[in-house]
């Protein structure tokens, strides 16, 4: 049976171009997303280009229990997982006590939750075929706390951590776990999780080269990737510099 890559956030940024880089591979593709549409459109633009079949699923995986449902859509189909790439989260700007609980929670709910279900479905199928690959998306918030973007930072932080630990757990089967910290990058991100430009993203990153980063090390079996400087300095500096001196770099990268 053909494998196929599943690939959440899938419509557009990042998760656009890691479907890129799965199809110029021969990889079938399950294309997971709200915007039905938005997904639609890549279908046919990836189908025409690769020659690939690109299923689509439009779903919204910050409500729970979401992932279960992407889940059962590709044993349906009879598809088989043989990359999985949790790329779909959002962030949120300003401090805890002011931003809305029901935006935290379902960036809870997306951000660890679906990624810590779509993970372990696919982990069992894939070690019982003792051969798959796994991509979470973290990020270089995961290096230190972020004031005024907690929650955010926190949950980049559990991916991170979640993901080191599986990769040791999962050696010798034949499956690799991979965590992607990438600094800023020009997806959209910043709109969404703010009003204005946010310090950070003056110097953006492009998504291509980040993709194709973290593509390469899921593909190298390698457990955590920095693509770029920033990230490599800070997995450095979260490491010699200070707790204060650090948290007041990000509280001023987040405004």
């Amino acid at each position: 049976m053909k494998p196929t890559a599943l690939i959440t956030g899938a419509s557009g940024g990042l998760g656009l171009e890691f479907a890129k880089l799965c199809a110029r591979d021969g990889y079938d593709l399950v294309l997971a997303a709200r915007s039905e549409n938005r997904l639609n459109d890549i279908k046919s633009q990836l189908e025409k280009t690769y020659h690939i079949c690109v299923y689509v699923f439009p779903v919204d995986l910050s409500k729970k229990d979401a992932a279960l449902d992407v889940y059962q859509f590709t044993k349906e189909n009879l598809l088989n997982i043989g990359i999985l790439i949790n790329n779909a989260g959002f962030g949120l700007a300003g401090s805890f006590k002011d931003t809305d609980w029901q935006k935290q929670y379902e960036m809870v709910q997306l951000n660890i939750t679906a990624l810590m279900q779509l993970t372990h479905c696919y982990l069992k199928d894939m070690i019982a075929k003792r051969s798959g690959r796994i991509l979470n998306l973290s990020s270089v918030a995961a290096y230190c706390a972020g004031p005024d973007m907690s929650v955010y930072y926190a949950s980049k932080a559990f991916v991170k951590s979640f993901s080191e630990a599986l990769s040791t757990e999962t050696k010798g089967t034949g499956v690799t776990v991979t965590a992607l910290c990438p600094g800023p990058t020009a997806t959209g991100f910043e709109k969404a999780a703010a009003e204005g430009q946010l310090n950070m993203f003056r110097h953006a990153a492009d998504p291509a080269s980040v993709a194709k980063a973290g593509y390469q090390a899921m593909m190298q079996g390698r457990a955590v990737c920095n693509p770029g400087v920033l990230p490599k300095l800070m997995n450095i500096g979260s490491r010699i510099a200070p707790d204060a001196i650090a948290k007041k770099i990000a509280f001023k990268m987040n405004h």
